[in-house]
């Protein structure tokens, strides 16, 4: 559309007149929603970054010349050919870090950033009791705090390798828009504000030093609406001095709720499409991770173009070093075309494409708030050994405090399991899935978001089952009293040769009987609350429910 003819542009440009005119404070203090278009929005927002188009160009340019170096191209049918590493498939547990200014007010959740503008919220309320008036100081007011004095990025990657993980994924940029990397496409960074240093790139190096792999997460898409409701209220996402932290702020308009993004008709427009293609390509252009994770809303059907470019020139990218993992959550993509991620969940049967769940240590949050509660360590491994024998990693979050220590419940519960690994890892690592995931009268709640409606009570009748070349693991979710163990589903025809529990020297009895193969009398090893049994077997494990 022609400038002169644009009303929208007309509004725009008296709108910053007016804006201008106006004390800071007292336009802080104005609420805008309603009273602005979300296409005005969008402007005041561009308006704010417009230093920054060229490096955006730029890099939208390099994902482009990128996408179409191949092996794939930017669409779908390609795109449907990926297949993750093998370093992933038999990496099977990863560590997951929410580290950023949310950290700094504590309290509730990671959203807090989102919810603190929200009048109806607890965090609003919470807010304004402790902090006083959103008029006069917001989210941004937080970062002087987060100072990551007593952070050792070579302690935190010493502790994740001892807890089992094979890899670590940090959080380059949540939801709130503070970059936790030296990105140049805005001066709200790590680098620049709070730690001053670029916290990805240190902990990257430590990881890697530790000889583990490294990925980051971005959750950039929905940062375009996660301010709305600063708009409602006399806050500071009002003002355009700060429209380039806060974003366009637009209207989140989610007609059945936020998983369904068929029914999202919040406003995107392609200059934000184009902002979330340059921010994510600054991952790959600066740091090469091993693994990116998406967040959800990539999958707004106002990215998918974008989103193939993106991933054509990450993949292309990532050939050259043996390939590259894309985590993606509901239907944000294709099946086929990444890895699979259910967050806070599980699935309820072996899956034939490799996949991933994600949880968190804290019981309610995802960053560091106080007074949290934690799992304990073997509620975490029951969990580990359900979703590797469906063909799934583990991801464990840990959420650090603004300081940059991890607390000692969080270091307790990753030594708990560390200790665990430091035994029975053979079934775990480097696995595959056997003919049934497990047997036993305990079923755990399949789909996203389902840990929080139920934990599943293991007895000692429940298995899960690994297997690598002739041997199979038959991991047991809870100790018999009686120290007998019967397994349904080896039957005489598996042949077993020899069975062991691991962590033991003592010889073990068993005999197959018409029941299944029966285990024991054993006594419990010091520690192994979950005990594993190492089965030898003369018939060959069949590997043809899992694609490579």
């Amino acid at each position: 559309m022609n400038r002169r003819t644009n009303p929208a542009r007309r509004c725009l440009a008296a709108f910053i007149l007016l804006c201008a005119s106006m004390p800071q404070a007292s336009f802080a203090s104005a609420p805008t929603a309603g009273t602005i278009t979300p296409q005005q929005a969008d402007l005041i927002w561009r308006k704010a970054t417009e230093g920054y188009a060229p490096a955006r160009a730029a890099l939208v340019a390099k994902v482009e010349e990128g996408a179409a170096l191949g092996p794939f191209r930017p669409d779908w049918a390609s795109l449907r050919n990926y297949r993750e590493p093998a370093w992933f498939d038999n990496a099977k547990f990863g560590i997951f870090v929410h580290w950023g200014v949310y950290a700094v007010p504590a309290f509730a959740n990671e959203w807090y950033p989102r919810n603190m503008y929200d009048r109806t919220s607890a965090e609003y309320a919470h807010q304004v009791a402790t902090y006083g008036s959103l008029a006069h100081a917001g989210l941004k007011d937080f970062i002087p705090q987060f100072r990551a004095e007593h952070w050792d990025p070579k302690a935190w990657a010493t502790l994740f390798r001892q807890a089992g993980a094979r890899y670590v994924v940090g959080v380059a940029e949540h939801t709130d828009g503070f970059a936790m990397y030296d990105s140049k496409l805005t001066r709200w960074t790590a680098v620049q504000m709070g730690p001053k240093r670029d916290v990805m790139a240190a902990l990257g190096r430590a990881v890697k030093d530790e000889g583990l792999r490294f990925g980051l997460s971005t959750h950039r898409a929905e940062h375009t609406w996660f301010f709305d409701h600063g708009r409602e209220i006399d806050s500071d996402v009002n003002d355009p001095a700060y429209a380039d932290f806060y974003g366009p702020a637009q209207q989140h308009i989610s007609l059945n709720g936020d998983q369904d993004l068929a029914q999202d008709w919040t406003y995107v427009s392609p200059a934000w499409v184009e902002d979330w293609m340059a921010r994510t390509a600054e991952l790959e252009a600066y740091y090469h991770p091993d693994l990116i994770y998406l967040d959800w809303w990539v999958g707004h059907p106002s990215f998918r173009n974008a989103l193939a470019q993106w991933l054509a020139y990450y993949y292309n990218a990532g050939a050259a070093r043996g390939g590259v993992v894309v985590n993606y959550k509901l239907n944000a993509l294709p099946e086929g075309s990444a890895t699979l991620d259910v967050e806070r969940g599980q699935l309820g049967a072996i899956r034939p494409q490799h996949w991933q769940t994600d949880t968190s240590i804290s019981n309610g949050s995802w960053g560091y708030v106080e007074h949290d509660t934690y799992r304990p360590a073997v509620d975490i491994v029951r969990l580990l050994a359900d979703v590797v024998s469906k063909n799934g990693n583990l991801l464990l979050d840990v959420g650090p405090k603004p300081d940059g220590s991890i607390t000692p419940q969080e270091q307790a519960v990753l030594h708990e399991i560390g200790a665990w690994f430091a035994v029975n890892g053979a079934a775990i690592y480097d696995t595959q899935p056997w003919r049934v995931y497990g047997e036993g009268p305990t079923v755990p709640r399949s789909g996203s978001f389902t840990e929080d409606k139920g934990a599943a009570t293991y007895t000692s009748a429940d298995f899960r089952f690994t297997q690598k070349p002739g041997k199979l693991f038959a991991i047991e979710m809870a100790w018999p009293e009686s120290g007998v163990a019967v397994i349904k589903n080896i039957a005489p025809s598996d042949r077993v040769r020899s069975v062991r529990l691991l962590g033991t020297s003592r010889p073990v009895r068993w005999q197959q009987t018409p029941q299944g193969l029966a285990i024991g009398p054993v006594q419990q090893p010091d520690g192994m609350a979950v005990p594993v049994y190492e089965i030898d077997l003369a018939s060959a494990p069949d590997a043809t429910t899992v694609k490579r």
